[in-house]
């Protein structure tokens, strides 16, 4: 199989025109003449999001683009906080079939969006490759990600493995946008089918570490957690955090200020147990009236834990990410990763390190990601919405 050719290039400077015509010549620079197949964007939000496409178009020329808006970037080691930069990759054109779709107003039914999206998506790939995956990016503010999985699931099944992330917005809370071609979408998912002619598949790895026995929910409303094993859920959880708190010298609950005042994450969350035993974060908070809530409803009757995660925690599974992704992958060119920023609030000033390991890992291999505000991985089963976890495809 013909290796791939990419390219990536960042920019923080100021103008939206000028930092994305900088950053998608650094990436074009990088396909040593080989013609664009895809063009991918993550950018801070300080940016005028339709100058800056218009900018990378100018450069890249028609190529589908697919991209999100972003609380922080990573590219080749390098860390790129929330508020700074734009980060462009180009995929060269001839060795895998790239077919893109955008659809808006998936916050009213994001099931229904998400089989929409996938149908458009393996249309636009045309004729139908051996193998493929999906990459989906989608405004992390538009309701129920797991849905969207499910809608996607619901076109491709069980053997085409879904990767992305949910859109963020510089840790504002003011609204995340996703980019197809040259528009900058709200209430909207974008997806690429990649065509392949050997298998792809996609990676997880969160370094999240149990704090109590597995437990049943036993009930719930919407994302509000009531009972946990027949009792009050916020009791529970709070018991998961004090074991947390008698072993670890880091805090269970981080404090992050942004403008919107203060709003108050935890080194602790659930993890949602899988049939064949993995995790899947969902991360949790205590609310108005000490109510405790979820991003993301957790089913009734499902089988948890609290889970726990320090520095070192998070940052010693990136080897194992990376040799996951890696696997079996001919000639590998490049990781695209997304990882929760969620992440970075644990890891404080060692945020770098996360990018610096990961691509250390991967030695000659590209890195290439974004920080989300929600992580998809969907291998085996219909789930596949993670926060606080890295989720990776290498082509």
């Amino acid at each position: 199989m013909t290796r791939l050719r990419v390219g990536s290039g960042s920019s923080s400077l100021d103008d939206s025109a000028t930092a994305g015509a900088e950053a998608a010549r650094a990436a074009l620079a990088g396909l040593a003449g080989t013609t664009p197949g895809l063009v991918i964007v993550y950018a801070s939000i300080r940016y005028d999001l339709t100058e800056l496409l218009a900018a990378v178009r100018g450069v890249t020329g028609d190529a589908p683009l697919v991209g999100a808006s972003a609380s922080g970037q990573f590219a080749d080691g390098e860390f790129l906080p929330a508020g700074t930069s734009v980060s462009v990759m180009i995929l060269g054109a001839g060795v895998y079939r790239f077919g893109t779709a955008a659809i808006t107003g998936i916050g009213a039914d994001t099931v229904a969006a998400g089989h929409k999206l996938a149908r458009q998506a393996v249309d636009a790939a045309g004729a139908a490759a051996p193998h493929s995956a999906l990459l989906v990016l989608a405004d992390g503010m538009a309701g129920d990600m797991q849905g969207l999985l499910t809608g996607i699931y619901r076109v491709t099944g069980a053997l085409v493995p879904v990767v992305g992330g949910a859109a963020g917005d510089d840790r504002t809370f003011a609204g995340s946008y996703v980019l197809h071609d040259g528009e900058a979408l709200r209430d909207a998912a974008v997806a690429v089918s990649i065509g392949s002619d050997r298998p792809l598949h996609v990676v997880a790895a969160h370094g999240w570490q149990p704090q109590t026995l597995p437990m049943l929910i036993t009930q719930v409303d919407g994302t509000a957690v009531l009972e946990i094993a027949g009792r009050p859920a916020t009791e529970v959880y709070n018991e998961g955090v004090a074991n947390y708190e008698r072993t670890r010298t880091q805090p269970a609950r981080i404090q992050h200020t942004d403008g919107t005042g203060e709003v108050w994450h935890t080194a602790t969350a659930f993890g949602l147990i899988e049939p064949d035993g993995t995790q899947l974060v969902r991360g949790a908070y205590i609310g108005e009236g000490g109510l405790l809530h979820t991003f993301t409803p957790l089913p009734e009757y499902a089988a948890v834990q609290v889970v726990s995660a320090d520095q070192d925690d998070l940052l010693d599974i990136s080897d194992q990410v990376v040799n996951d992704a890696l696997r079996g992958v001919p000639d590998p060119a490049v990781m695209l990763m997304f990882s929760c920023v969620a992440r970075t609030d644990i890891l404080g000033d060692r945020a770098f390190e996360e990018a610096a390991r990961l691509h250390k890992a991967a030695g000659s291999v590209a890195t290439f990601g974004f920080y989300t505000y929600g992580e998809f991985a969907r291998t085996t089963g219909v789930a596949g919405y993670h926060n606080a976890t890295i989720t990776a495809l290498a082509l």
